[in-house]
């Protein structure tokens, strides 16, 4: 995989703790290093959306503006808060790679309970006139506020976390952000409706909100600065064309950021038509719109907290490939349930949820906005574990570009599609059959999303897949991984209990396999033959094995050469060794991590009658039990082919 070739990097070792045996991510949140910084994340959430929503309805209920009419007042304020992300961003990545992140976390909290300051004052002004601009002064330098926050948001996690809690860290932060959305959007509404008093308790409750994540922040520990020699370029404009090619560079990095950006694209096309599909399609009143957006956040939420049940608490973006199987099929879904539905009066929120019809519809929502959360938290984390810790902030803050490109442009093709006479599940529909394109365009350029897939579907549902000792695989650096070879897919096997990718070096004859050897050669494997047979191609495996060390990534080999024939471990030939002197050759001493597939002998992979494998699927039935145990690494000194081959049979009968 070429473009996998890209180094994981560990979190800064000022930070990082080691492994730890956390019960879930929710323990994240009695730790001082994430609870501080996740409730001063959700505060800042909340108040954006508290201010902005209490904003919008006041504009469009209660105040008469002739130069903001309230049909413009929402796309005007979107529109506002969205402006700084395209001209700061940029910016904003350079000063948290350049300074540490807490110093600059407690500005932008700052900077906030001045912002709510001077939005009280706006919402307390009795003048019109004066009122209104002030707060969409205020609105302009929220946006300012978040686009400050979200690269040092994104850079702070890999610092703080290790790689096996970096999912689930990510889940937390994406939960709560969905949450914070919701609860801001529902608290800014109903206060800004009581008579009278609205805009003065949405004052105190900006200003509340500001101070609260401020003093929350004072416990946040620091963040060693990534990059403090850096000189900021001020110019936003060559700033943000060299963070996009800086992106570019780690090819799988800037696929994942455009992934990214089409989820954004994708969720900001249901959002934008939710009060339009609520009054219009399904004939219900304002409250009916704020369930279909509670519906949408608790999907969100809960596809985010789902990843690391899901990743086994590695950094897993085989849930990609099914996040967006799931957006597609349940967007396209929404478009079926939604169609047919009979005109009717303007509906009650009780009246709307006593029609069976309409539960098919909210859990299609709930149902595609899990996936689209199975679907980016892992893009997160790759990013953040695959990005030079030097660039992660400007990369991010590149990711955050894209994500703004994104959403203007779905809000311009929405309004051309409805002016177009498109109806918005059509809008629904046309927008899941162009992610399921989008998605399989993306996973064929990087590949690895798709093999990951593959090697999820397998350990998850096709056996029963037990992992021992992974901590012992190496999360960054070259390392060889050894394994008994008991099955075809044993490759995949191992893929699935790796955070990293792995290159095989394997028999050249499976590459002639249906299916199999389509996907190994997808995977960039490395195909050798013995030296008698095809001389070139025995050197060659060989010099490609020594560029993925000198790569610094995990080279895989199955020393027996060839698949057991009997179940037993077979003589373990002397390619490691060869292998071990070119590394040493190229000034490298890698250590040798020994592995053992487990009770997979017998399976339908494994030659287990007349020598054939592939021929009684059900041998074993479905889910059955297998495993891999990773034993402690071996120096490149202590290894040899008996002594390998001993460690390995020891793991074995683990």
């Amino acid at each position: 995989m070429s473009e996998v070739a890209a180094k994981p990097v560990s979190p800064s070792p000022a930070m990082a703790p080691p492994l730890q045996a956390h019960p879930n991510q929710f323990a994240l949140l009695k730790q001082r290093r994430f609870a501080p910084f996740f409730w001063t994340q959700f505060s800042g959430a909340a108040n954006d959306n508290l201010f902005k929503f209490a904003f919008t309805v006041m504009v469009t209920y209660q105040l008469s503006v002739s130069w903001l009419p309230p049909a413009l007042a929402g796309l005007a304020i979107g529109a506002l808060f969205i402006l700084p992300f395209l001209l700061f961003s940029a910016t904003s990545g350079q000063l948290t790679d350049k300074f540490e992140k807490t110093r600059v976390i407690r500005f932008v909290k700052n900077l906030e309970v001045v912002i709510m300051l001077i939005a009280a004052a706006g919402f307390m002004s009795g003048n019109v006139n004066a009122q209104v601009p002030l707060l969409l002064g205020c609105t302009f330098l929220m946006g300012l506020h978040s686009t400050l926050f979200g690269p040092v948001k994104f850079a702070y996690l890999p610092q703080a976390l290790n790689e096996r809690e970096l999912t689930g860290g990510n889940g937390m932060v994406e939960m709560g952000t969905f949450v914070a959305i919701l609860l801001g959007n529902i608290v800014g509404g109903l206060i800004i409706a009581i008579p009278q008093a609205g805009p003065t308790y949405v004052a105190i409750g900006c200003v509340g909100l500001a101070l609260v994540g401020r003093a929350v922040s004072q416990f946040i520990p620091l963040a060693p600065a990534t990059d403090p020699d850096l000189k900021i370029n001020w110019n936003p404009v060559t700033e943000t064309w060299r963070n996009l090619n800086l992106a570019s560079a780690n090819v799988v990095v800037f696929r994942s950021m455009l992934g990214i950006s089409w989820m954004w694209f994708f969720g900001a096309t249901f959002l934008s038509q939710f009060p339009s599909f609520a009054k219009e399609i399904m004939h219900g009143n304002e409250q009916v719109a704020s369930l279909l957006l509670v519906v949408f956040s608790i999907g969100i939420a809960t596809g985010s907290l789902l990843c690391e049940v899901l990743s086994k608490r590695h950094v897993e973006i085989g849930l990609v490939p099914l996040g967006a199987i799931g957006m597609s099929v349940f967007a396209m879904d929404l478009y079926f349930s939604s169609r047919g539905l009979p005109a009717s009066e303007v509906m009650s929120l009780t009246a709307f949820i006593a029609k069976p019809a309409h539960w098919r519809v909210m859990m299609d929502l709930a149902l595609l906005s899990l996936f689209a959360g199975l679907y980016s938290v892992p893009m997160y984390a790759l990013i953040q574990l695959r990005s030079q810790p030097t660039h992660r902030a400007r990369i991010i803050a590149a990711n955050n570009i894209l994500n703004a490109l994104f959403m203007i442009v779905s809000s311009i093709l929405a309004g051309a599609l409805l002016k177009a006479d498109f109806t918005i599940p059509q809008i629904f529909l046309f927008v899941g059959l162009a992610n399921a394109v989008v998605a399989f365009y993306i996973f064929l350029l990087v590949p690895e999303y798709l093999l990951r897939f593959v090697a999820l579907l397998l350990s998850r549902c096709i056996y029963r897949f037990k992992i021992t000792g992974d901590d012992n695989i190496p999360t960054q650096g070259a390392a060889v991984l050894t394994c008994n070879h008991v099955s075809f897919i044993d490759p995949v096997l191992l893929m699935a209990a790796s955070p990293r990718p792995i290159y095989f070096v394997m028999d050249h004859r499976i590459f002639k396999m249906p299916v199999l050897g389509w996907m190994f050669k997808l995977a960039k494997a490395i195909p050798i033959a013995p030296r008698s047979e095809d001389p070139v191609l025995y050197e060659a495996a060989f010099e490609a094995a020594a560029k993925v060390l000198r790569d610094g990534d995990l080279l895989a080999i199955f020393p027996e050469g060839g698949i057991t024939k009997n179940g037993e471990l077979q003589a373990f030939k002397g390619g490691i060794m060869k292998i071990l002197e070119n590394a040493e050759r190229d000034g490298l001493s890698v250590p040798v991590i020994p592995m053992a597939l487990t009770n997979l002998w017998g399976s339908f992979f494994s030659k287990v009658e007349r020598g054939q494998a592939m021929v009684s699927p059900f041998r074993r039935g479905m889910w059955s039990r297998v495993g891999l145990n990773a034993g402690t690494a071996m120096s490149a000194g202590e290894v040899q082919p008996d002594s390998l081959r001993a460690r390995t049979e020891m793991l074995q009968n683990v």
